[in-house]
């Protein structure tokens, strides 16, 4: 039963949060880490995201039950009932955000609240049923984890806290959508109108190629304010090389699904090898260009 539970959570969504929580804090810390600080951020941060990918299972009981990959979870099966699995959330949720408020900053709060928001109210209930535009709303959730690492240590938004909400933005579209053309019959099952089903999979791969070069672009510009150094730079042009050349060989693909596979896994070794890297991109001295 305890599996069960834990399946509830999404627990490789939880992994990519936390990969990039731990980035966002690794890039402002620049080679100084509270490792206590570090561990409450992590654990306020997981279990907020836990909380809404449990809400999510709730909500997205129908469209389970529709598609191969998701049609023996917990919910579809009954093996655990809404109304528990909706305590169950609040526990998870109620600890996380009373961590990052009573122990880490308002910052961090408020866009750890954010990204639970925009993923439960308007991706889950709202965008993933009735528009194409369901992954560039659901990327704000994607998005925030890393700033609530970054602003944990920094305590203001700044620049960088700026430039990591728009690039792991933007990395959610291609990122979702090869899991898109992958899953391609299960979406299409389901109804739902992501773009290779409400579209087409040649216009999504036109547009993954394009969203892959603006997440190098905004990116590269840690570098460009002076927030990283060298290391930083040529990992990670390297690292979007590859993308691209994966994003180009696209269009000649024999077989999409084969395809998509490979494009979406290496985006996630490409986010986590980008993510540790902060860890040894830091400068000194650190700039201090604040938003707000």
């Amino acid at each position: 039963m305890l599996k069960k539970y834990l399946f509830l959570t999404k627990p490789g969504i939880l992994f990519g949060n936390f990969v990039t929580t731990l980035g966002g804090f690794f890039l402002a810390a620049q080679g100084s880490v509270d490792f206590l600080l570090l561990l409450i951020t992590l654990l306020g941060t997981t279990l907020v995201v836990a909380s809404g990918c449990v809400v999510n299972n709730v909500i997205d009981q129908d469209i389970d039950q529709k598609m191969a990959r998701t049609q023996n979870r917990a919910l579809v099966k009954k093996t655990i009932s809404p109304t528990v699995a909706l305590i169950y959330s609040a526990a998870l949720g109620l600890l996380g955000f009373a961590l990052l408020w009573f122990y880490v900053n308002a910052y961090a709060f408020g866009f750890a609240v954010l990204g639970f928001l925009v993923y439960v109210v308007f991706y889950s209930l709202w965008s993933k049923r009735t528009t194409i535009h369901q992954t560039v709303i659901g990327s704000i959730s994607g998005a925030s984890p890393p700033v609530i690492g970054y602003t944990a240590v920094s305590h203001e938004f700044d620049v960088a806290a700026l430039l990591i909400f728009l690039a792991y933005g933007l990395w959610q579209m291609p990122h979702s959508w090869g899991i898109a053309i992958y899953r391609f019959d299960d979406y299409k099952n389901a109804g739902i109108p992501i773009l290779p089903v409400a579209r087409s999979i040649q216009r999504t791969k036109v547009e993954c190629l394009i969203y892959v070069l603006l997440f190098a672009a905004v990116l590269n510009g840690l570098y460009c304010f002076g927030y990283t150094n060298l290391f930083f730079l040529i990992t990670f042009n390297a690292l979007c090389a590859y993308w691209l050349y994966l994003s180009i060989i696209g269009f000649k693909a024999e077989n999409d699904q084969i395809w998509a596979k490979k494009y979406f896994l290496y985006s996630v070794i490409l986010i986590t090898a980008l993510s540790v890297s902060f860890a040894f991109s830091f400068v000194s001295p650190a700039p201090h260009l604040p938003i707000f």
